[in-house]
């Protein structure tokens, strides 16, 4: 099985882990891709307002440009560590022993602007670009990134389960692959899809399922663990589940 994640726009400071190394990270591949955004992305940095321009940034953010012009000497951390926000902090993965760990490595990719897919505990440093940027003689990151990642997702053995939002799903779609949505349900039973609060309820069933003793093979499997979890999931195709919560 294999749960593919978005990345977030946040990321951790510091780390423990030695300078970048493309060759060292999951799907090697990937390299050549990677090294042409990761060189265009500290080649914007030497030139700080168009870096905000480009990124999207205001003048207070100069931090980040300064993480993308570091980016080859900077020390990593392990994906899942150097990702934040809601949907990561759902995941706790600082709690992990050893064993859930090693299953989260398995088990769980992020889906990357910079990276294109990284496992959970590929180690990375800290940068700033995502899905809806522009980087100077490249074309969107979904062109850049689709060649690339389109028939390595398809090459996939075995179960995906898509919990990308929209702009890293059109990366590659996975034909296939369990998508969830997630729902909020009032006292009288009425339903409303919930868009940006999803992403805890992901990060929750993302935990579920790289933490199980035995990774579920299909939309069946997915549904018991999340059910035995706590958790009220509703299959309603063949690939497409929806997580229930309560409307707050």
């Amino acid at each position: 099985m294999l749960v593919l994640l978005p990345p977030s726009e946040t990321k951790s400071s510091g780390g423990r882990g030695p300078a970048l190394r493309l060759s060292a990270l999951s799907w090697p591949e990937l390299e050549p891709v990677r090294r042409r955004v990761a060189d265009a992305l500290v080649g914007l940095a030497e030139d700080v307002p168009a870096s905000l321009a480009a990124l999207g940034l205001s003048e207070r953010q100069e931090d980040e440009v300064a993480r993308n012009a570091a980016l080859w000497s900077a020390p990593t951390a392990p994906a899942l560590l150097r990702y934040t926000g809601v949907l990561f902090d759902a995941l706790r993965a600082p709690e992990w022993g050893p064993v859930e760990w090693e299953r989260a490595g398995r088990r769980l990719a992020v889906c990357s602007a910079l990276f294109g897919l990284l496992r959970a505990t590929d180690q990375v440093p800290a940068y700033r670009l995502s899905a809806g940027s522009r980087l100077p003689g490249l074309p969107a990151p979904r062109t850049v990134w689709r060649p690339a990642l389109a028939p390595l997702l398809a090459d996939v053995e075995g179960l995906v389960v898509d919990l990308r939002s929209g702009a890293y799903a059109a990366f590659a779609p996975v034909a296939g692959a369990v998508t969830v949505r997630v729902l909020s349900e009032d006292a009288g039973g009425g339903r409303t899809v919930v868009s940006h609060h999803n992403k805890a309820h992901k990060g929750r069933l993302a935990r579920v399922l790289a933490t199980a003793e035995t990774a579920p093979v299909d939309t069946e499997g997915v549904t018991g663990l999340a059910l035995a979890a706590g958790m009220r999931v509703e299959q309603v195709s063949d690939t497409a589940l929806d997580l229930v919560v309560p409307r707050a």
